[in-house]
């Protein structure tokens, strides 16, 4: 019994995207779903990476021995140290001083008005005890008589001697500069030089304590320049560092105040939570998250609106994450960065996985302290592994693109040895390096499968239709197949040939050629039910359907999409495979049956709707080229002459009637892609259907002949050496 039930169509979206048990409590276009997703991923991610990067806290006591021995796990600074050098610097620096050379011009004009004041004296027209007198009153400071008369008995060339050689004493010692630390230093040196000199020593004695007051300092202490000069040393000390593996203290080693420096530096023996570190990554985690959500709502928008999706996403980057972190404790070389951008590539699409390594690529940083080697393994990587599994042709596929990573990884390895420490012909840097090459190629490899061993429960969790899983429904040996070959061979031939037309013209039009190729192999399996009814597989010329009504004959062949989809079902095939069934037909009148029923009764009588297919029209481009395969195919399929002008020309007059029937209007194609997808159906119909010789049957006889001998020659001969 063939029922006219109408059957439910599918709804426009995300390809693959259809909810299965698991995940059937997402709402499409949640708001609150979709914040709630948001934030847990940003705590899990945020949980993994603070407690990744905290580092084992020791508590130690100075004065006590350390209870076990301990190693610098990642490089810092070492800021006790290098505040000692610091400080060493600068004290080593000389304080700046500004050299005064009017406070020279002042001596000299002090000592000159001095002696001046001498020889005025010495000119006096008074008597001679009371110029003695007056002598004693010039010298600041007390002199006997016979000393203030050495000054008037003295010749006065004898007086300009004296006076030109202190001058030059004066001179020199100012000349040095004079600081005020130094300034008794230089007093006593101009006291000592004049004493040396060939002259009275009631002159000299006199003379030299009237210069001693008059020495002072002339290198004026600039404070600016010396704060700057020690500051300037102060910052051009290297920092200390310790380096990774160091050894900080050995167990029962007893504590002091540098070790308790060297674990603050490092952040071992923090007695508070590290708050610095908590709101630093918080902050970092939230530019990340906002940059990959303006991004998701620009160019992503089906993956934005779907908590379904995000929920994805975020399992695959959590998993990742996990991996990143227990792989970091063997080796950053082992991070399997890949797995998760292989993951999201077959999942969702290569640029949002490229997107991802670079988030990625940050996290590994975060987790590694900013390891330059591991970062750009990493990035180079996931680019290798997204570009090689973006179009995929076979499931060993997967596997090749694991190869490839760990190709571009021991490149990577290579390069940053070589770059960073030169190869050196030591055991210790050979035995890094070997390691380092073994992680990394197993890096690689172990992605692929840690991919291949996950995307089975992915795909069937979230009831996404991947390339992986269009491959092995493309396989012959698929029940249905199978049976559509042994139950209706001419239709598993149409079917062949529909799926060659359909790739190649979704390919010229940027659609999913794979897609389009599995959905027609799919496309007619309700054929099988009543296989005999359908002219491909007739093999005589007894037709059932001119036995009976043009209207039962329509049931019968529109009935084939309804048991098509029923037949998916039970067969559990994706849900974009079972619309392909759907809408392969459309809303199209089936006119032979039509014209037919028009010709028994009036054309007024007969109703144009009960002769079409129930639909609904292709949503997609893929649907509708297989619409169209499937009709041109059929059509040039029936031409007696096959000329590449008839053909061109049949395919074009198909699509048009298509296109005015409206039936794709619902689709994506534009004029444009539907020139394409003629232009491609043409060159491939034209040579499958080509016009072939007909050899004379004398000719074709010989001809089999000599083919037979040369195989029982060969026969015959058996197998060489």
């Amino acid at each position: 019994m063939i029922s006219k039930t109408p059957i439910k169509g599918p709804k426009k979206g995300f390809p693959g995207l259809h909810q299965l048990p698991g995940v059937s409590f997402l709402k499409k276009d949640c708001l609150w779903q979709r914040l709630l997703l948001a934030s847990a991923l940003f705590i899990v991610v945020f949980l993994i990476l603070y407690f990744s990067v905290l580092p084992d806290r020791v508590t130690l006591d100075v004065g006590r021995p350390s209870p076990t021995t301990i190693y610098a796990p990642k490089e810092a600074v070492d800021y006790h140290a290098t505040e000692l050098f610091k400080e060493e610097a600068a004290e080593a620096v000389p304080e700046a001083f500004d050299f005064e050379p009017a406070i020279m011009s002042e001596i000299n004009k002090e000592f000159d008005s001095f002696i001046s004041s001498i020889y005025e004296i010495r000119q006096m027209e008074v008597p001679e005890e009371e110029k003695v007198q007056q002598l004693v009153n010039l010298f600041p400071f007390e002199i006997d008589s016979q000393s203030a008369e050495a000054f008037i008995t003295t010749e006065r060339s004898e007086l300009e001697a004296l006076q030109f050689d202190i001058e030059g004493i004066i001179y020199d010692i100012m000349e040095q500069g004079v600081k005020e630390q130094g300034l008794e230093n230089a007093r006593r040196q101009a006291v000592q030089e004049i004493e040396l000199l060939a002259y009275q020593k009631e002159l000299k004695d006199n003379i030299a304590e009237v210069v001693k007051p008059m020495v002072r300092a002339n290198m004026i202490y600039n404070e600016e320049v010396t704060v700057k000069a020690r500051e300037q040393a102060r910052h051009d000390v290297e920092p200390v560092k310790i380096l990774k593996g160091t050894r900080i203290i050995g167990e029962g080693e007893m504590v002091t105040e540098n070790h308790m420096a060297q674990m603050d530096s490092l952040g071992l023996q923090r007695a508070m939570a590290d708050y610095d570190i908590f709101f630093g990554l918080a902050l970092l985690l939230l530019a990340i998250f906002l940059v990959g959500g303006i991004y998701l709502y620009i160019h992503e928008k089906e993956v934005f609106y779907s908590p379904s999706l995000l929920l994805l996403l975020s399992i695959i980057i959590i998993i990742t994450l996990i991996f990143i972190v227990a792989a970091n404790f063997f080796s950053g070389f082992l991070i399997p960065t890949a797995m998760g951008i292989i993951l999201i590539t077959v999942l969702f699409n290569s640029r949002l996985a490229i997107l991802f390594n670079v988030i990625l690529a940050i996290f590994i940083g975060i987790i590694t302290g900013g390891e330059f080697s591991f970062m750009v393994m990493a990035l180079l990587g996931g680019l290798v592994a997204a570009y090689s599994v973006t179009k995929l042709y076979h499931r060993s596929d997967l596997t090749k693109a694991g190869l490839y990573v760990a190709l571009v990884n021991v490149l990577v390895i290579l390069s940053t040895f070589l770059f960073f420490s030169g190869f050196k012909l030591e055991y210790e840097f050979i035995k890094e390096f070997i390691l380092g090459m073994i992680s990394g190629v197993g890096s690689g490899l172990f992605s692929s499968v840690m991919a291949i061993g996950l995307l089975p429960f992915l795909e069937s969790g979230f009831g996404l239709t991947t390339s992986v899983s269009l491959l092995e429904l493309a396989n012959p040996n698929q029940p249905l197949l199978k049976k559509l070959l042994i139950k209706a061979p001419g239709t598993y031939h149409h079917s062949i040939i529909v799926a060659n037309l359909a790739e190649a013209a979704a390919e010229v039009v940027g659609g999913d050629p794979l897609l389009a190729r599995v959905g027609a192999y799919y496309h007619d399996i309700g054929k099988v039910k009543r296989p005999y009814f359908f002219i491909e597989n007739q093999l005589t010329n007894d037709n059932p359907h001119n036995k009976i009504s043009a209207s039962l004959s329509t049931l019968i062949i529109t009935a084939h999409v309804k048991d098509g989809v029923e037949m998916a079902r039970e067969a559990k095939l994706p849900e974009i495979i079972t619309d392909f069934i759907l809408q392969h037909h459309g809303t199209s009148v089936i006119a032979y049956f039509y014209h037919q029923a028009t010709e028994k009764e009036k054309k007024d009588d007969v109703c144009e709707e009960n002769f079409r297919y129930e639909g609904p029209k292709p949503q997609t481009k893929e649907a509708a080229i297989i619409m169209i395969s499937d009709a041109v195919e059929a059509a040039v399929r029936a031409m007696s002459k096959p000329t590449s002008g008839r053909v061109e020309g049949l395919i074009r007059k198909i699509i048009k009637e298509k296109l005015n029937d409206g039936q794709l209007d619902e689709s994506d194609l534009t004029l444009k892609d539907l020139d394409k997808i003629a232009d491609a159906l043409t060159s491939i119909l034209s040579g499958i259907f080509h016009s072939r010789i007909e050899y004379p049957e004398k000719d074709l006889k010989a001809e089999i002949e000599r083919g037979a001998q040369k195989t029982n020659a060969v026969i015959n001969k058996g197998p060489s050496g």
